[in-house]
């Protein structure tokens, strides 16, 4: 049975089904096709899994200014799981992704505020950033469990 052929990223093996546009678009340095071929990575979905592979996609496209892409930094920063503990660091990847509107992010670092992790505890602050993301529909609920299951490292 023939094998099916490879393309190479960064020295990492990419199975051909991976999606040529995606691989492409990450070489390109496109932050939306970094931050999916990232996540392809971290759960080994097409690819060989590669946590340290992940991480830099993701932080290539965090510093590219993509919110999804701070806050999965933030969020691995956060909980030290794929890298160093640094809550200070974690808390501004929040704020910029919240700065964006992303609501995942506005919970983030609203549970940052409520219980001073990476900054200085402000229930205010806290309860702003709940309701900015409450008000896109998100509910505490849904955003810890995103926030929970969203790092399996």
């Amino acid at each position: 049975e023939a094998k099916e052929p490879r393309a190479q990223m960064a020295g990492a093996a990419v199975e051909a089904k991976e999606p040529r546009a995606i691989i492409e678009g990450a070489v390109r340095g496109n932050p939306d096709a970094q931050l999916r071929l990232g996540k392809r990575y971290e759960e080994g979905n097409g690819v060989a899994q590669n946590q340290t592979e992940a991480l830099r996609l993701y932080t290539e496209a965090a510093e590219q200014g993509l919110a999804d892409g701070q806050y999965t930094i933030g969020d691995i920063y956060m909980t030290g799981n794929g890298s160093a503990h640094d809550e200070e660091k974690a808390a501004r990847l929040f704020t910029k992704a919240a700065k964006q509107g992303l609501a995942v992010a506005q919970y983030a670092l609203g549970s940052c505020f409520e219980y001073g992790a990476g900054v200085v505890q402000d229930e205010e602050e806290a309860v702003k950033l709940y309701t900015q993301a409450a008000e896109q529909g998100v509910s505490i609920v849904s955003a810890e469990t995103t926030r929970r299951t969203k790092r399996r490292w």
